[in-house]
């Protein structure tokens, strides 16, 4: 009762998985990656374990196709079961029961598999294929506007209720997650994946601002603080260590201006401002002091 791709980046060796359903919670059941050894998705009656269990057999060593062929050989309700899963390299592998419901089907590219199943009309796995294979930029966006290609091409017969998007990197320890969006509930999920991977983003460039402010790279540091504003204008958190950032860099004015902005917004920020100690932000005294703060 969903649609899901399943791609990766040879260039990074990112992998990943987007899927949508109207069924709560998808991406709790569906997607399932592991930096460096594969993702999988496990949809129609679906059965979470083949997530772990296809996870651990590729780390073993074994091909998508051999490791998808040798757990549905034990299962008995593998005619109602859709998977599709892919490694670092290598053809992906997927697999639609005969018993999984209409429109439902999959179609694979160089480097992704989409499946789909009780779809409003045939058509939907190679709309994905098509998109995520002319999508440029990050994997995070290629498997968006796979998604985003399924629901032009008609989606769930049902409509929409949940949303999941997965990135991995291609080293790091088997929890870890570069992208970990979901959408539990929602009358747009894709849209919702959509303003969620915006903010994500956006607070990547604030996250690596705060490692360089951290290290006394204040310039730089309010580039990225820059850049997560513009990604989020409204957004007042990052307005705020924007504005103090803009201040450290040495224009003090327009930074306290933008920090300004932020308390008339929410007096809370004021309250904060006062709070920082130099080691946390070492404008925050001039700021405070061209704002006529005590602190």
């Amino acid at each position: 009762m969903t649609y899901s791709l399943v791609g990766r980046d040879p260039a990074s060796g990112r992998m990943g998985v987007v899927v949508q359903s109207h069924w709560f919670s998808v991406g709790s059941i569906v997607a399932w990656a592991r930096p460096g050894v594969g993702a999988v998705a496990t949809q129609s009656v679906a059965d979470p374990a083949y997530g772990p269990r296809m996870l651990d057999r590729l780390e073993l060593g074994e091909a998508p196709r051999e490791a998808l062929d040798a757990l549905l050989l034990n299962d008995e309700v593998r005619t109602y079961r859709q998977v599709g899963v892919l490694t670092p390299g290598g053809a992906p592998a997927n697999h639609t029961g005969p018993g999984c419901i209409g429109e439902a089907g999959h179609a694979s590219g160089p480097d992704c598999t989409a499946q789909a199943n009780m779809m409003a009309r045939a058509g939907v796995p190679e709309a994905m294929v098509e998109a995520f294979g002319a999508t440029g930029g990050p994997l995070a966006r290629r498997l968006l506007a796979a998604a985003q290609a399924a629901e032009r091409a008609g989606g769930d017969v049902r409509g929409r209720q949940s949303a999941t998007l997965v990135v991995v990197g291609p080293t790091g320890e088997p929890w870890r997650r570069e992208v970990d969006l979901r959408i539990e509930d929602h009358p747009d999920p894709v849209a919702e994946l959509g303003r969620l991977l915006d903010m994500h983003d956006a607070y990547a460039h604030a996250t690596a601002g705060d490692e360089l402010a951290g290290s006394g790279h204040h310039a730089e540091a309010g580039r990225e603080y820059g850049a997560a504003s513009r990604i989020l204008p409204d957004n007042v958190e990052l307005r705020f260590w924007a504005g103090l950032a803009q201040a450290a860099a040495g224009d003090l004015e327009a930074g306290a201006a933008q920090v300004q902005g932020t308390i008339d917004q929410h007096a809370g920020w004021g309250v904060l401002l006062d709070r920082l100690a130099p080691e946390i932000a070492p404008s925050a005294a001039a700021v405070r002091a061209a704002l006529g703060r005590a602190g």
